[in-house]
C-alpha cells in the first residue's frame, strides 16, 4: 500500500493527459504538461529542477505536494556473443526485475523485451521466471523507465514487445497506461504497430484489450495444440480451455480487425511431432494468424530439453503445407540467461 501511494505522486507514472490535469490542479497552464513529459521521457530528467522550463514557484509547489521523478537503477548489464543485452533493473523499493535487448544487424532494429511484473503467478512448467516468488506488479512508469534506461545505455530502440516477466493482463492498467506512455510523441515516440503485447491466455483480458481500439500487436502463448497438452505445461489452460480462448481471439479480430501471433515452444518429445503441428493447423485454420516457432532453452530445475532442429523445420513445414506462415525464433542470449523463458533462472541457480 505504501509504495502505491509513492507511485501515484510519481510523475513518470502518469500519461500525458493526466500531466496536464495536474497542472490545471495546480492552478497553471495545461501546455506546461508538455515540458514535464518529454523532459522526463525525452530528456531524461530526473529530479524536478531538471525541468527548467517550469517556473521555480510551480516546481517548489510539486515538491511541497511530494511529486518526484523515479529513475530505475541499472543493478547488472550482460552482454552475450550474439549482441543480446540483458539488464537487471532495481525500482526505489528494491524489487528487481529483466530486460531484453535484441539486434537485428542486418535490418538495423532494436528489440526491447520488457517486464511488467516482478516474478509471475502463472506458473507454466517450462518458464523459469514462473518459479520465482511473485514479487509485485510494476508501475506504468517502471515498464516505460525500461525502455528509457536501454535507450540511454545502447541508443535507439525501435521495438517494444511485453515478452519480459509477468503476464501482461495480470497487470492491465499499468500495462495499458505505459503503452501510452511509450507511444506519446512528446516521449518516445513508439509507434503503436511496433510494439506486442504477449498473454499465456487471459480471456477477459483479451477481450478487454480488443476494446481499446489499439494498433498494438497482440500475441498468444499457445504451446499446445489440445487442452490436455496445454494443461500439463500452462496452469491457466485449465480455466481457459481452447474453446474459450478461440471465442476470446475471434472477438478481439472482429473488433480489432488484426491479425494475431501464436507463440509455439517447441519441446523435445512433448508438442514438437507432425501430427501436433496438423492438430494446430486444424485449430487455428480461420483464424487470421502468424506462428512463432520457439526454440525451448532449458534452464536448471525444469526436465524439458529443445527439440533438435529436424524436428523444429518438419513443424514448420507442415504449418506452411497448410497455409500458415510461420516464423522460427531460435535462441539467443542463452549465456546470460536473457533467451525466452529463462528471466530471473540466474536467481534460481538455473
Amino acid at each position: 500500500m505504501w509504495y502505491n501511494a509513492q507511485m501515484d505522486k510519481d510523475l513518470k507514472n502518469r500519461t500525458h493527459k493526466e500531466l496536464e490535469q495536474l497542472a490545471l490542479d495546480f492552478g497553471q497552464k495545461e501546455y506546461l504538461a508538455d515540458y514535464i513529459f518529454s523532459f522526463i521521457h525525452s530528456h531524461d530528467a530526473a529530479v524536478l529542477d531538471d525541468i527548467t522550463p517550469l517556473s521555480k514557484a510551480f516546481r517548489t509547489k510539486l515538491a511541497e505536494g511530494q511529486y518526484f521523478i523515479s529513475r530505475l537503477q541499472t543493478v547488472e548489464k550482460l552482454v552475450d556473443p550474439d549482441g543480446t543485452v540483458k539488464f537487471v533493473f532495481a525500482a526505489a523499493d528494491g524489487t528487481q526485475f529483466e530486460s531484453v535487448l535484441l539486434t537485428d544487424e542486418k535490418e538495423g532494429r532494436r528489440t526491447l523485451c520488457v517486464s511488467c511484473q516482478s516474478g509471475c503467478r502463472m506458473g507454466c512448467a517450462f518458464c523459469a521466471t514462473g518459479r520465482l516468488r511473485f514479487a509485485r506488479d510494476l508501475s506504468a512508469g517502471e515498464i516505460a523507465d525500461q525502455v528509457n534506461q536501454a535507450v540511454a545505455h545502447c541508443g535507439k530502440v525501435n521495438n517494444v514487445v511485453y515478452m519480459g516477466m509477468g503476464e501482461p493482463f495480470d497487470n492491465y492498467d499499468n500495462v495499458i497506461r505505459s503503452l501510452h506512455i511509450l507511444n506519446d510523441r512528446a516521449g518516445k515516440a513508439i509507434g503503436q504497430r511496433h510494439i506486442t503485447v504477449s498473454t499465456c491466455g487471459i480471456c477477459e483480458g483479451i477481450e478487454r484489450f480488443a476494446d481499446e481500439h489499439l494498433q498494438v500487436r497482440l500475441a498468444i502463448s499457445l504451446h499446445g495444440p489440445t487442452d490436455e497438452l496445454r494443461q500439463q505445461m500452462m496452469s491457466v489452460a485449465k480455466k481457459y480451455p481452447l474453446k474459450r480462448l478461440l471465442a476470446s481471439i475471434r472477438h478481439y479480430q472482429h473488433a480489432a480487425g488484426r491479425r494475431v501471433t501464436f507463440e509455439y515452444c517447441l519441446i523435445n518429445e512433448v508438442n514438437d511431432s507432425r501430427e501436433h503441428a496438423r492438430s494446430l493447423a486444424r485449430l487455428i485454420k480461420d483464424i487470421d494468424a502468424v506462428v512463432n516457432l520457439i526454440e525451448y532453452n532449458p534452464h536448471e530445475g525444469c526436465a524439458f530439453q529443445p527439440s533438435p532442429r529436424r524436428a523444429i523445420h518438419g513443424f514448420r513445414d507442415v504449418l506452411a503445407e497448410a497455409g500458415i506462415e510461420t516464423v522460427i525464433r531460435y535462441r539467443r542470449g542463452r549465456s546470460i540467461r536473457a533467451a525466452c523463458g529463462q528471466l530471473g533462472a540466474a536467481r534460481q541457480g538455473g
